[in-house]
């Protein structure tokens, strides 16, 4: 039996937030069906964040209400807070993502509170959730280093990811929130957590491209046993609150590699291509991901020549 991995696509949440456009509700939803129908099971749309603060992600409400009937995908929604959740129950989201940062300095500036604060008020926000029947994931920030502190120590984010694991959440999903990793550095921040007791199949891996090691890495998470990856179609994302951080790692880059390696991602390389072409032309800018513009000039080249 082929080997398989999970994409967890993240282009209407974290892809969005850093951009200067700002969506209307019926766009991302029309790029919701797009990810639906490409294949994708795990999808984060929104954020139910301060509309003060992610302008672009406002809408939350509106877009989960009107995202499709697909009874076999996970869509997902970030929380802060007690009243992020909130918002998110009522809305009828099924799965909420809450997020921390490893160090001090950018979880200050990301949410204005210490780490310890934040994971106090976050298990809290956990046990909840789990009450209320939902799946929970968190995100645990700038795991592989930080553009204000430098170096991150492996031993502070896995304290984090033990507490949020024994509140109750499914997941933790470690983040390369700068850009800053590498591949050996990545094999030994999983060897740690796995030594810890912490089973892979409770991690995933969320890379950004900004010194263009994102897919290295995941390559290397990939043959250490890792089996769950973060994307974002066609390259789009980045953090507001960590200075030169890139895209996140491209969803189209990590499809074609998987399966030009026979690794069943369950996702249709070329609808996921469609899908970054459509959002090009939404946000009105040239979209970075590497085969996402090879897919460009490939079917320009195409189209030239039946002309």
């Amino acid at each position: 039996m082929a080997e398989t991995v999970r994409l967890y696509e993240v282009v209407l949440r974290d892809g969005l937030q850093n951009e200067d456009a700002i969506l209307p509700a019926r766009a991302k939803i029309d790029i919701a069906h797009r990810l639906v129908q490409a294949g994708f099971k795990d999808i984060e749309v929104t954020s139910f964040v301060r509309p003060r603060w992610i302008p672009q992600l406002a809408d939350a409400a509106e877009v989960v209400r009107g995202l499709p009937d697909a009874p076999d995908v996970r869509f997902w929604a970030l929380v802060p807070n007690q009243v992020g959740l909130d918002r998110a129950l009522e809305a009828g989201i099924g799965h909420v993502a809450t997020f921390l940062s490893a160090s001090e300095t950018h979880n200050q500036k990301n949410v204005n509170r210490t780490v310890r604060e934040s994971l106090e008020g976050l298990r809290r926000v956990v046990q909840t959730a789990k009450g209320e029947g939902l799946t929970v994931r968190s995100y645990i920030s700038t795991v592989f280093g930080c553009e204000y502190e430098g170096p991150v120590p492996v031993e502070r984010s896995l304290e984090l990811a033990t507490q949020l694991l024994d509140a109750g959440a499914d997941e933790v999903a470690l983040g390369d929130t700068t850009g800053m990793a590498h591949p050996a550095q990545v094999i030994d921040v999983l060897s740690r957590y796995v030594d810890a007791g912490i089973p892979l199949s409770r991690i995933s891996l969320h890379f950004h491209d900004t010194r263009g090691t994102a897919l290295a890495n995941v390559w290397a998470a990939w043959t250490f046993g890792a089996r769950s990856f973060d994307g974002s179609v066609s390259g789009v994302g980045g953090c507001p609150y960590a200075p030169g951080a890139a895209g996140n790692a491209c969803t189209q880059d990590m499809l074609y590699m998987f399966d030009q390696m026979g690794v069943r991602t369950g996702v249709d390389l070329e609808a996921a291509c469609e899908a970054g072409d459509q959002l090009e032309a939404l946000l009105g800018r040239p979209l970075p991901g590497r085969y996402h513009r090879y897919w460009q000039g490939a079917r320009q080249r195409a189209r030239a020549r039946t002309a």
